[in-house]
């Protein structure tokens, strides 16, 4: 006989989340959502009632990654028929009834804009009620506004327990993209572009400060753009950084992920003159070539980009700019590959990301464009175009050799986390303004705060540190590469 005096037992909850910020943040909501439900998270997945997989489309692999993990479940699901599957994110609103065909006992398919079902679907399948789907309208199933609705997501539900650490926070002011990349689906997974209220964002920016978040990075598909009309007043993203930035405990604004046609004056001198912006951009390329820019419907130019870069220099000398690439695009020549090698030599990004191209159904590419480049040639044209950024990324890093920079403390180094160090003393991380990643033996005491770090070594992605002094540090200094250290060429 159960005591009726005794709490219930909390029903675990397993969420596995890859792909970009932007689920991350669903993550989170979701799981403050289920909280209220009265479930806890659980690093093992054997031991839950819910498993949820937050899944991205972006890549053929990581949807292809997801359906395996799910299929591996199937054993688990036999022995506990009462417990729930879900797919959650982008693939789930792309293949809607397919994942019910792919993997039969998985019990909800949620797009992102229907992720505040979630609660009420799962009690749903806990009564049994089998292969429930909720997936917002498609681009061209109803009104603009209908459509619209159907793919708002649900703000600001908050856990701080599901941040990469309690002091770093995404703050999503923008949802959706109408550029219509060719090779890209998210204007199909995300539905159109839609700004929201800025009243609502810095209501919520003050709700993450005071949960102790010092850094806010704001999330959009294409931030820069970001724009909300109120009657005859237009508000954009530097008139809503301007409106965070007197936000009491917040430090530290980033934001990703911009554009470059919408990378303006008015916007780089607004991060240049309010100190608590950081002097950190991520601006996509994509491509060095004119012809494959086109192809791929990005809407600029290389003579743009480099204007572009030539803006953020002059306004912003110690900015640091990071991009994204995409190798092996339809059509792409050895010839167009290496005016893209030769974007990444001019500009010196920080670091890129580079990604192989592969097909989309549902893109534009997919249905007009033929993927006649082989996979070997792709393969290749990466490690290439890798080699090219790491030895810039190691010759910039190695500049600041013999210099302090403010860090903002993350808490334990990925090696310290593998290596299993325990007690007080760890190696500790963190990130410069300009989001450069620096180790240093440290103690756990630290994590949180904004230390002086003098740079004693790098590498390519990391440079190692050592604290200057216990004091803290002003979050509001501004890093810029050291002139005084020559360029080391190879």
């Amino acid at each position: 006989m159960t005591d009726s005096t005794s709490p219930p037992i909390a029903k675990q909850l397993y969420i596995e989340t890859v792909g970009c910020q932007m689920n991350v943040l669903d993550s989170e909501m979701v799981v403050a959502a289920l909280r209220k439900q009265g479930y806890s998270v659980t690093k093992d997945p054997m031991s839950a009632d819910a498993i949820l997989f937050n899944t991205c489309s972006v890549r053929e692999h990581a949807e292809e990654k997801a359906y395996n993990n799910l299929l591996r479940l199937k054993q688990w699901k036999l022995a506990n028929p009462d417990r729930v599957i879900g797919v959650m994110g982008c693939m789930a609103q792309k293949d809607q009834e397919k994942v019910f065909d792919r993997v039969p006992f998985v019990d909800l398919v949620v797009g992102p804009g229907q992720l505040h079902r979630i609660p009420e679907l799962i009690e749903n399948a806990k009564q049994g009620d089998r292969h429930q789907l909720a997936v917002s309208l498609s681009r061209r199933d109803g009104s603009a506004d209908e459509i619209k609705r159907s793919h708002e997501t649900y703000d600001p539900l908050r856990d701080p327990e599901m941040r990469p650490t309690p002091f770093q926070a995404y703050l999503r002011i923008q949802i959706g993209c109408d550029k219509f990349c060719t090779y890209c689906i998210v204007p199909m997974t995300r539905g159109p572009e839609q700004g929201r209220s800025p009243e609502r964002i810095v209501e919520e920016a003050k709700i993450l400060a005071a949960q102790g978040a010092k850094e806010i990075t704001l999330l959009g598909q294409t931030v820069n753009s970001y724009r909300w009309v109120d009657g005859e007043k237009t508000t954009r993203l530097a008139d809503l950084l301007e409106m965070l930035h007197p936000i009491e405990g917040l430090e530290r604004i980033k934001f990703v992920t911009n554009y470059p046609k919408d990378m303006t004056r008015g916007l780089l001198e607004t991060v240049r003159d309010l100190p608590k912006c950081m002097p950190y951009l991520h601006v996509p390329a994509q491509s060095g070539c004119d012809a494959i820019l086109k192809r791929m419907k990005r809407g600029y130019s290389v003579a743009d980009y480099y204007e572009m870069m030539d803006r953020i220099s002059e306004i912003l000398p110690g900015a640091a700019v990071s991009s994204d690439f995409i190798v092996g695009f339809c059509g792409e020549t050895e010839e167009q590959f290496q005016e893209t090698v030769d974007m990444v030599k001019r500009c010196r990004f920080k670091n890129s990301f580079i990604f192989q191209y592969s097909v989309r159904p549902g893109t534009k590419g997919a249905e007009l464009l033929e993927d006649d480049i082989p996979e070997e040639t792709k393969h290749r044209r990466n490690l290439d175009l890798l080699e090219v950024q790491n030895q810039i990324s190691l010759e910039d890093n190695l500049k600041f050799l013999g210099t302090t920079v403010p860090i903002l403390v993350e808490g334990p180094s990925k090696w310290s986390v593998r290596k299993g160090q325990t007690g007080e003393l760890r190696q500790m991380t963190g990130r410069t303004p300009c989001d450069r990643i620096v180790v240093w033996d440290g103690n756990m005491r630290q994590t949180g705060e904004i230390l002086p770090v003098r740079i004693t070594d790098a590498y390519a992605f990391t440079m190692l540190g050592k604290v200057e002094t216990n004091e803290v540090v002003g979050a509001h200094s501004t890093e810029s590469v050291p002139e005084l250290v020559p360029l080391l060429r190879p």
